[in-house]
């Protein structure tokens, strides 16, 4: 029997999943350059159905326990429709499950994944849902595209990203997460905008979704949005999530005072630190997927402005020597000696980034030198991490 992941998405799923004898969680690891205002976590149903043999959408009935092993037994199922075929199904409207399945106290309808090992049927995941679902036509239509280009593909989920059912709703969302950002501003930028200012209006939407939808109206809307997206900024019981969307949204509407908001916010040591990581998640946005929208030397003077606060400026100071901009060495070096900059982790990036940069700057070379002599072994501890994060990192990821 296949030993697989699942996705547990309802507490009736659970007592199904685990009759059919799944295995433990799995994530599916996120593209490097996906798209940056989504936290989706775990498979697609696409990638669930391209990993099975045989997927299968229908009723349950005559399950016949066998008292002598645990899960044993048999549960007929009718076939109403086939989602990935295989030879095994041909010509079959019904299939007997090698499990026992209790009966539920309410109609439902189930999607089983299937291999067909040594000839014989293998469900090893299996999902309910209510009898007017429209899960059979999201996955149809999803894998009728399924030889599209990306852009195509995700047009066509951003129609199911406000189902009434959560699973396909989480599903389109899902698909957004792992999608690559060139791909995903493509379709963003032609996407009916009526639609994202609704969702972003609606007291309803889910706050996990407000980054993306921020974002998205930032692509596709008028410069008249800004209003709304502003007015979603300065409501704090909106926003526990997501805010580095609408800030980056914010300033793709309105340059200026997007820009100088989110400056603002950078700047205010007062502000709590989720608010001010949202900001520096928003310049990140713009270094790397949107230079065209903010100079580099703006984004260069946010970062230090995030390099200089003591609960955050490891984070920024990582930032530089990723993007290996060696301009500011004094000035980071300068942080070193910092009372306000003493935490370890601080000091750990600001020899991070000297160790990196010293071949760019005497400055740094001198910081380098005295540091090793001070603590050699704490020196040697950091290059071998950095060896290690580099062996690891391929050079067109860098």
């Amino acid at each position: 029997m296949r030993n697989t992941g699942r996705w547990l998405v309802s507490g009736a799923v659970v007592g199904l999943v685990g009759l059919l004898g799944l295995g433990g969680w799995l994530v599916a690891p996120q593209p490097t350059r996906a798209c940056p205002f989504c936290s989706a976590q775990g498979k697609t149903l696409t990638e669930e159905i391209n990993q099975a043999q045989l997927v299968v959408f229908g009723t349950l009935k005559n399950p016949k326990a066998d008292p002598g092993s645990l899960n044993g037994g048999t549960t007929e199922m009718v076939v109403e429709a086939v989602i990935k075929p295989d030879p095994y199904i041909n010509g079959k409207k019904s299939l007997v499950l090698p499990r026992y399945v209790p009966p539920s106290s309410k109609p439902m309808k189930y999607l089983v994944y299937c291999d067909i090992f040594q000839g014989q049927l293998d469900p090893y995941r299996g999902d309910d849902f209510q009898p007017d679902t429209k899960i059979v036509a999201y996955l149809q239509g999803a894998l009728a595209l399924k030889d599209k280009d990306a852009p195509t593909r995700l047009r066509y989920f951003f129609d199911y990203l406000d189902s009434p059912e959560l699973r396909i709703s989480e599903d389109a969302y899902r698909e957004f997460g792992y999608a690559d950002y060139e791909d995903y501003r493509k379709v963003a930028e032609k996407l009916p905008a009526d639609r994202v200012r609704g969702w972003l209006a609606d007291p309803n939407t889910p706050t996990s979704r407000l980054g993306l939808y921020g974002s998205m109206i930032g692509h596709c809307g008028k410069a008249e949005d800004a209003e709304l997206v502003r007015k979603l900024l300065d409501d704090p019981t909106r926003l526990s999530t997501g805010m580095d969307g609408i800030l980056a949204g914010y300033v793709m509407l309105d340059r200026k005072a997007g820009w100088e908001f989110l400056t603002k916010l950078l700047a205010d040591e007062r502000k709590d630190f989720v608010p001010r990581y949202a900001g520096l998640r928003a310049i990140r946005f713009f270094w790397e997927y949107r230079p065209d929208v903010v100079p580099k030397t703006e984004l260069l003077a946010a970062f230090l402005t995030v390099a200089k606060q003591k609960d955050i400026a490891d984070l920024a100071i990582e930032d530089l020597r990723k993007y290996q901009q060696w301009q500011p060495m004094e000035t980071i070096l300068g942080l070193a000696k910092a009372p306000t900059h003493q935490a370890p982790i601080i000091q750990r990036a600001i020899l991070r980034y000297a160790l990196v940069g010293q071949q760019h700057s005497p400055a740094a070379k001198a910081f380098v030198a005295q540091a090793r002599k001070a603590d050699p072994e704490k020196v040697a501890d950091v290059e071998e991490l950095l060896e290690l994060e580099m062996r690891a990192t391929p050079a067109d990821k860098k």
